[in-house]
């Protein structure tokens, strides 16, 4: 009796600990209400932009190329002989006609002065039988002598005649042996080591030269291109020699500026390409032969163009396509004709006006209609990084 008199107080007691509880719970929901922003508006979405420009934009097709001189020669001693003199130093500039070194040139003087007394000798000969010509044709002519005589001498001034040219052709000879023992630069370039030395015996029929002379200025860098740019190349050199650029080999710095000067003949089968050459003027030997570079060709230039970057340009179903952002910061595609890509700027023939904005980055990440916001970075994982 006394249980059942006391549970309307226990019932009491937990419904008002209760009614505590969630009063509670109210008080604090509300709190952390009030604390909690309130969302007025849809998030933007971050991305990369960039505007709409107009400018030229130049052509260029790129190879690996290989500086080449214009000529190169080992030079060789012609006579044989002492090596008297060496008049030049490794890596020296040498111009044509300068004097590299000298052989013994007594022998060859010698022959010369033979020579010479030969022809000095036979030429006596001949003018004294060119006298007794004349002496035998006036007696012939006066009936005082034979005429057989004049004969004989004809045949004998005729052969004369041979014999001094012969002896002539000899000397000839023997001075250009002797001009041979002064060794010259056949053009004005840089030598290379030397491969003889003071006192060395020379032989003019050995493969070992004196030094390789290498013309430095002008020099030439010899690439190859497809076979698909040929036409294109061929059309704007008729124009004029055009531009080319040799830049370091990463194509980071530019090393010097020439033009095409050589297009080859025929298209390598196997490869498919066709051999170029590119002069340059390399007063400053900052080309050097044998070294690698990268070849830059500037086919041609397309002048005041609307131009993006490469990333704004989508392809899809329908073709190529951009995300536009309008005046209220809203994205929309549009087509648009993408041409040429030169150094990561795309030429858009049609669909664009310059000033306009387009996105170039997190296209993945919006949809016709959504509100974007700029960022500055060139990089998608920073892009990844601010998304909500």
């Amino acid at each position: 009796m006394n249980a059942l008199k006391s549970h309307p107080r226990v019932t009491f007691w937990g419904l008002a600990v209760l009614g505590l509880a969630v009063a509670f719970a109210c008080a604090y929901w509300l709190r952390q209400a009030q604390a909690a922003p309130v969302k007025t508006g849809e998030d933007a979405v971050p991305v990369q932009m960039a505007r709409v420009s107009r400018q030229d934009l130049p052509v260029w097709i790129s190879a690996i190329g290989n500086v080449q001189p214009l000529n190169s020669v080992n030079v060789r001693v012609r006579v044989d002989g002492e090596l008297q003199q060496v008049l030049f130093e490794e890596g020296q500039t040498v111009t044509a006609g300068s004097l590299l070194a000298v052989v013994d040139p007594r022998l060859y003087q010698a022959q010369v002065a033979q020579a010479q007394a030969l022809v000095a000798k036979d030429q006596a000969q001949l003018a004294n039988l060119k006298v007794s010509l004349d002496r035998a044709s006036k007696l012939a002519a006066a009936q005082a002598g034979p005429t057989q005589d004049v004969d004989t001498y004809r045949a004998q001034l005729a052969a004369q005649h041979a014999t001094v040219q012969a002896d002539q052709a000899t000397l000839d000879t023997a001075r250009l042996q002797l001009e041979f023992t002064r060794v010259k630069a056949p053009f004005t370039g840089r030598t290379g080591q030397r491969q003889l030395d003071v006192g060395a015996i020379a032989h003019g029929a050995e493969a070992t030269g004196l030094v390789t002379i290498t013309q430095m200025n002008p020099i030439s860098v010899a690439f190859a291109v497809s076979q698909d740019a040929l036409a294109n190349i061929l059309e704007e050199n008729a124009k004029g020699a055009l531009q080319v650029v040799a830049m370091s080999r990463d194509g980071q710095q530019e090393i010097a500026r020439g033009h095409l000067s050589f297009i080859d003949s025929q298209v390598a089968p196997a490869s498919g390409q066709v051999q170029l050459k590119a002069q340059f003027d390399n007063s400053a030997a900052k080309l050097w032969p044998g070294e690698l570079v990268s070849a830059r060709l500037l086919v041609q230039t397309h002048h005041d163009v609307a131009v993006v970057p490469s990333d704004a340009v989508q392809l899809g179903r329908d073709g190529h396509f951009v995300y536009v952002v309008d005046a209220a910061q809203r994205v929309q595609p549009r087509r648009v004709d993408a041409a040429t890509v030169v150094d990561g700027k795309q030429w858009i023939r049609q669909g664009l006006a310059a000033g306009e904005t387009v996105v170039v980055q997190g296209q993945s990440r919006i949809a016709p209609g959504l509100k974007v916001t700029p960022v500055n970075t060139d990089s998608t994982a920073e892009l990844a990084q601010v998304a909500p």
